[in-house]
């Protein structure tokens, strides 16, 4: 870890944002403006636009399911319900309001321990994707619902007891974006040739997507430490969602070819050679995992901090929303009517247990 580099950062930045605790008030981190991006560093979009309508968080949630063992990946289908990963178990529970969760499918060969297990799920055009740790990788497969065996699509993701990245999800552009993590081996995220430490964009049949920025390769960006969080914006803008380590977690706004710092900078550096987040939290105050965006605010999901930060994309002050409520949050993501579904994640071994956990909870839209 370059200490020098992490200190330098840590001492500018208690003058842009005070350090906290459980028993401090939090100060709010401000957003940098976010740039516009050019057609050519957002793929055309085929998909919907993000949903108009924002969720109302002062309203009382539906408990949609209780009783998840660290629920994780969260994947809507076109009758609006969901399906949801059980990271210990590998099984895929489908859930939806007002109904009994129900048992769809369990994907062979997980091996949960750690940070590991059943993670991200994505869906399309009747395929459900799941990213998930094994023996001896982390890998994405495809299945169908209506049964039978797994396809790999993408294998030999180094794991690892921590940071095993595992967020899916499909882009405006119709390609499957994919968060990974370090796996605790820090100098692959400066790696350009492996994996780890990246956000790869692949075809749905797990090939380097065309037009990403080296040919043949899957990476759309690098210098990552562990991503967990995909989104993107009524303009096409995406954004990654960062795991700090001592100092600063980050939310990035993620072109192609970019060079996001890790493990050579932690937070904003303003090192040319590195593309610096539009905001950052202390390590307390957020841990992010999920994100989505509604309307003109990002939300990101936070596990430490406890909390879900609603991020205005036009600029201003990042807010916490749900303050401790509900324990640590792990998943977020802005259902098809609008609506706003949390996952929490206090069965993980790192959390506090209360009756009913883990859950899922709606929040309506206005």
């Amino acid at each position: 870890m370059p200490t020098v580099t992490r200190l330098a950062l840590a001492a500018a930045g208690a003058a842009l944002l005070t350090a906290c605790s459980h028993d401090e008030p939090t100060a709010a981190p401000t957003v940098e403006p976010v740039p516009a991006i050019s057609a050519a560093s957002s793929p055309a979009s085929s998909a919907p636009r993000p949903a108009a309508r924002t969720p109302d968080l002062s309203a009382e949630p539906e408990t949609i399911a209780t009783g998840i063992k660290v629920p994780w990946g969260l994947a809507f289908l076109p009758d609006g319900s969901a399906l949801v990963a059980e990271r210990q178990t590998g099984d895929i529970y489908q859930v939806r309001p007002g109904a009994a969760r129900k048992k769809v499918y369990t994907v062979p060969g997980v091996r949960a321990g750690g940070e590991g297990g059943l993670l991200g799920l994505a869906y399309l055009k009747g395929d459900v994707f799941a990213y998930f740790t094994g023996d001896d990788d982390n890998r994405i497969v495809r299945f169908a619902l209506s049964g039978g065996d797994p396809v790999v699509i993408f294998k030999g993701l180094d794991r690892g007891s921590r940071h095993n990245g595992g967020r899916l999800a499909f882009g405006p552009d119709g390609m499957l974006y994919v968060g990974t993590g370090d796996a605790g081996d820090e100098p692959q995220s400066q790696n350009r040739d492996d994996p780890n430490g990246k956000i790869l964009r692949i075809t749905p049949d797990g090939k380097p997507a065309p037009g990403n920025p080296w040919p043949g390769s899957p990476v759309w960006s690098m210098g990552h430490r562990n991503v967990q969080g995909l989104a993107w914006d009524a303009q096409g803008r995406m954004y990654g969602i960062e795991f700090g380590q001592d100092t600063w977690d980050e939310v990035n706004i993620i072109q192609p070819g970019k060079n996001y710092g890790w493990p050579e900078v932690e937070g904003k550096a303003g090192d040319p050679r590195y593309t610096d987040p539009i905001v950052q939290w202390r390590t307390d105050d957020a841990s992010p995992s999920g994100a989505a965006v509604a309307g003109d605010t990002l939300y990101v999901a936070a596990l430490k901090g406890e909390r879900l930060w609603a991020v205005p994309l036009d600029g201003g002050t990042a807010k916490a929303e749900l303050d401790r409520k509900y324990g640590r949050l792990r998943t977020v993501a802005v259902a098809p009517d609008g609506s706003l579904w949390l996952t929490t994640s206090n069965t993980d071994g790192r959390g506090d247990p209360r009756d009913g956990d883990d859950r899922i909870l709606r929040f309506p839209a206005r």
